[in-house]
């Protein structure tokens, strides 16, 4: 059989199934504290997730990773249960706890068979309320953090990563900053520290919990003002508020963080590396926050450019180029404005040329209109995984603690497949020219700037700064090598 005929026998794609997201009720209690119920018939585990919008962007600088901290150290132990005991607790109920924290909220949740809901709402309110950050628990996990910066210097991926939030952001800005501290911050990470952090987020008109799974016969809002209806402390004004109308949001909606760019004129930082075989590149400017108009069209326009395994970048650097195992771009959106990037690895002798490639594709994604095919690919790609990625009552759980982080409306997921296709290809265009902007490019790498020096200037990709670092004693050439 010649090729042509493989291809021509190889199945066409398929039309995306029909899918509704499920519908939640939402309730708000005395305290402020809000109550989303989203009933998912035949998934008797249910997901239970206290979030709070407050996360490591609201940190003061010398207390940077306090929130992180915190969030691995409240499983340490509560004042009902110390040490292992809470474990033991969740084990009997058949139930799993996690605290978790991000650069934009602080997450405490359950997962537990919807018969023991009750027990385990309970146990989640101690967990969220009364932790005791012993002192011996908290000094291991911020001596961890210590060590895990230590492997940061050593591991140019992540070393490429902290350099180009610190080249992108002006140091004001939180997000210049690790999300888990730095050396300078992470030592004074105490538990006094850490419960002057937990105590911040006690507030129940910045919190929410979702509930989603089977809860036939469960009156959830009154289960959960059994437990946490105090939670915070504090009393607000109060209502209920059902269907696709209600704003997800309220009064105290969070500030929107700092995320100011440091960059107004394309800049080269290069972070020498002697020998190294590969160079970790990252190009791109502060890009946006979750909350922008045309979020549907600035979605179809990263996939073309980077998130597909058929987007622009990949096809030109690894597939006809052959510089890189893989390229991705796109967008971190956050409640500020998070990283634009181009990210990708390279041999070192294809620096160059990877980055002259990049910034072609770029350029090209602003000037020239997509294709009908390229339209139609990532548009069918975002409306085709959409439902896969609800298959579990947890994935529900967290993308609605997701509407609330970033206060959008409660429709937003209900109108998120006709949203994207409806996307155009001047909406692409309109939306890569106002949000990519090669004026204020950041070429960050790190690699053999020596090998590729010469090039490098020649290239004239704009004004270039070599830092030479020193490695951690433990971290080697065959460190690099490996990576």
């Amino acid at each position: 059989m010649t090729l042509q005929e493989v291809l021509a026998a190889r199945p066409s794609p398929g039309q995306p199934r029909a899918y509704d997201f499920p519908s939640f009720e939402r309730t708000v209690l005395p305290s402020g504290l809000q109550v989303l119920a989203v009933h998912v018939p035949g998934r008797p585990l249910v997901s239970a997730n206290l979030v709070v919008r407050r996360g490591a962007v609201d940190e003061p600088a010398d207390v940077a990773g306090a929130t992180i901290l915190a969030a691995r150290a409240m499983t340490e132990g509560t004042q009902r249960y110390p040490g292992v005991e809470l474990i033991e607790a969740a084990e009997r109920l058949g139930a799993t706890l996690h605290v978790d924290a991000s650069w934009d909220a602080f997450m405490v949740s359950v997962d537990v068979a919807a018969t023991r809901l009750g027990s385990a709402l309970e146990l989640l309110a101690e967990l969220a309320e009364r932790p005791t950050f012993p002192e011996s628990d908290v000094a291991r996990l911020r001596d961890e953090r210590l060590n895990d910066l230590l492997q940061v210097k050593a591991d140019p991926r992540r070393r490429v990563e902290h350099a180009f939030a610190a080249t992108i952001y002006t140091p004001e800005s939180p997000y210049a900053r690790p999300a888990g501290g730095d050396e300078a911050s992470v030592p004074g990470l105490t538990p006094e520290v850490l419960r002057g952090v937990h105590g911040s987020l006690l507030n129940p008109r910045q919190a929410a919990i979702v509930i989603g799974g089977d809860l036939a016969g469960l009156d959830v809002a009154h289960m959960v003002e059994m437990v946490l209806g105090s939670f915070g402390g504090s009393p607000a004004a109060a209502g209920t508020r059902t269907g696709a109308g209600a704003p997800a949001g309220d009064a105290a909606g969070a500030p929107t963080p700092r995320a100011d760019s440091a960059v107004d004129h394309p800049i080269v930082r290069f972070y020498h590396r002697p020998g190294a075989v590969q160079t970790e590149l990252r190009i791109g400017h502060v890009g946006l926050r979750r909350r922008v108009p045309d979020f549907h069209a600035v979605l179809v326009m990263a996939a073309i450019l980077g998130g597909l395994f058929n987007s622009r970048l990949q096809m030109n650097l690894r597939e006809e180029k052959g510089y890189t195992y893989g390229v991705g771009a796109g967008f971190d959106m956050r409640r500020g404005a998070g990283p634009f990037s181009v990210r990708t690895a390279v041999q070192t002798a294809a620096t160059v040329p990877a980055i002259a490639e990049s910034l072609s594709e770029l350029r090209r994604i602003r000037e020239t209109r997509v294709t009908p095919a390229e339209l139609a690919a990532a548009r069918d790609y975002l409306v085709g995984v959409f439902p896969l990625r609800f298959e579990t009552p947890g994935a529900v759980v967290g993308t609605l603690g997701g509407l609330f982080i970033h206060e959008l409306p409660d429709d937003e997921l209900a109108r998120y497949r006709q949203a994207i296709e409806a996307v155009t290809i001047e909406g692409v265009q309109k939306a890569a020219q106002d949000h990519i902007d090669p004026a204020r490019l950041a070429i960050v790498a790190v690699g053999d700037a020596v090998a590729v020096g010469t090039e490098l200037q020649v290239a004239g990709f704009g004004e270039i700064e070599v830092i030479a670092e020193e490695m951690p004693a433990e971290a080697g050439e065959g460190d690099e090598v490996a990576e």
